[in-house]
């Protein structure tokens, strides 16, 4: 006889999403607006910021379609007066901070090919900018004893391509920021997770979207909306649970 009895679901339980108030670098293209509109659909309040109105518009335009609350402001993470205007706005929007998510980057080539104020910019974007405002969000973390900081990186830590001596150079300090930060603050209930992509088609590849496109289909490059699920799965695991770091690259990318 068929057993008509309903199971009880073994999934372990989820953190939700809805109503966590998440403060967002660089979440006006690419892997950091894919990440906004999928906290928003899941029901975040979503504070970001980037450099430039037009895409900022067309990123808040996004998440509030997708479901979410989600305000921001023009504002440069390689400024250290836009970190600080950043994070007052941001705590007077959300009313607190749960979660971070360091996103804010951009590409760069060897040292030997860069112009000393451009890279010395790019460091101050993708590394002290992540430092800067890491510490401003512990600073609000600290009060409530608990907090996320998640920390979008690059598996170019680990490859060390040539001719990317700058870029390499910043995500292998986040790499070993990541690990040290955690073991700082994980007594005190905040955690940390470090994400680490291979090539995804966003506006730092030098590719068109078609090529992008066409790479995709192969499984030779990643979708920013890849990101983001990995994203949406460390921030739901139960309190319990740590996901450390974790490497997602495309299925066919040599390394």
């Amino acid at each position: 006889m068929e057993n008509t009895t309903k199971s009880v679901n073994p999934h372990t339980a989820v953190e939700s999403l809805s109503g966590k108030r998440i403060l967002l670098s660089g979440g006006t293209t690419g892997i950091g607006r894919a990440i906004g509109e999928l906290m928003s659909y899941y029901g975040a309040n979503v504070f970001t910021f980037g450099r430039h109105q037009e895409p900022l518009d067309e990123a808040l335009s996004a998440m509030r379609s997708a479901g979410g609350q989600a305000d921001g402001i023009v504002a440069d993470s390689a400024r250290a007066e836009d970190i600080q205007r950043v994070v007052e706005q941001a705590e007077t929007k959300l009313g607190g901070l749960d979660i971070l998510i360091n996103c804010a980057a951009l590409g760069a080539e060897s040292i030997a090919e860069m112009a000393d104020d451009d890279w010395r910019y790019v460091i101050e974007t993708n590394l002290v900018g992540y430092l800067a405002l890491t510490k401003e969000a512990l600073r609000l973390m600290d009060k409530q004893q608990k907090g996320h900081i998640v920390l979008i990186g690059s598996m170019s830590a680990q490859v060390r391509e040539s001719g990317s001596s700058v870029y390499v150079a910043t995500k292998s300090a986040i790499e070993g920021f990541a690990e040290s930060l955690r073991k700082e603050v994980n007594p005190k209930g905040i955690k940390v997770s470090l994400i680490e992509p291979g090539a995804v088609g966003s506006d730092m590849q030098s590719t068109s979207p078609d090529e992008e496109r066409e790479a995709q289909d192969k499984g030779e490059m990643l979708k920013a909306a890849d990101i983001a699920v990995c994203v949406q799965y460390i921030l739901t695991q139960p309190q319990r649970c740590d996901v450390v770091s974790v490497q997602i690259r495309p299925h066919l990318q040599l390394i």
